[in-house]
């Protein structure tokens, strides 16, 4: 792994998902979740905050990066009581199926490398019923915009650790297996290619 990778990246990519638009989307989101819930690519622990603790008998948070682990875990200090990490691949989730009652993922979706394999994962392990609360950027519906996602995408990757900023978000979990049963949409503050959201729920059939 990189310097970058490794060192650097950690802090860029927590202060990008710190800033306010997102985190009141992530708020939207991360407040919904109940019983035994999985975060996938928790990160640095941004969403801690947001969890409902009357309601999560136990957050498990996957993250195959240590040093975004050790800034969760002491996020996590002050913020959650019954919390746990796995060090592991969305694609390979460590996990029992029809184990888990929410799946949650913020802005994460768009940089897993194989996320198919990661979505199939996601859609194994709840129990049937199940929800997955997403909220996650990606395809603008403007022509003019979608444009410049294209041009953009592969410098993005670069620069954010693998972020695509043209992903199918709602095709690509309806097409392993979710039903989407509420999803909105909108532009946040900033460059339009970067800013397109969706966020919402789908259910394990």
């Amino acid at each position: 792994m990189s310097f970058y990778r490794e060192y650097i990246l950690p802090g860029i990519v927590n202060h990008l998902c710190s800033s306010s638009p997102i985190t009141r989307q992530r708020e939207k989101i991360v407040r919904q979740a109940t019983g035994r819930v999985l975060e996938i690519g928790v990160g640095s622990g941004l969403n801690f905050p947001f969890y409902d603790h009357r309601k999560v008998s136990l957050l498990i948070g996957l993250e195959p990066s240590l040093k975004m682990i050790s800034m969760a875990e002491k996020r996590a200090q002050r913020r959650m009581d019954r919390v746990s990490f796995l060090d592991a691949s969305a694609c390979q989730i460590p996990l029992e199926s029809n184990s888990i009652d929410s799946v949650v993922v913020t802005y994460t979706l768009c940089t897993i490398p194989d996320i198919l394999s990661a979505l199939k994962e996601m859609y194994r392990v709840p129990k049937p019923g199940g929800k997955l609360y997403f909220c996650e950027h990606g395809l603008a519906p403007d022509k003019a915009v979608l444009k410049w996602q294209n041009r953009l995408t592969s410098l993005w990757r670069y620069i954010a650790g693998g972020c695509h900023l043209n992903r199918r978000i709602p095709e690509l979990i309806e097409g392993e297996g979710f039903y989407i049963q509420e999803m909105k949409t909108t532009y946040l503050p900033g460059p339009r290619p970067l800013t397109f959201n969706y966020w919402g729920r789908g259910i394990k059939r």
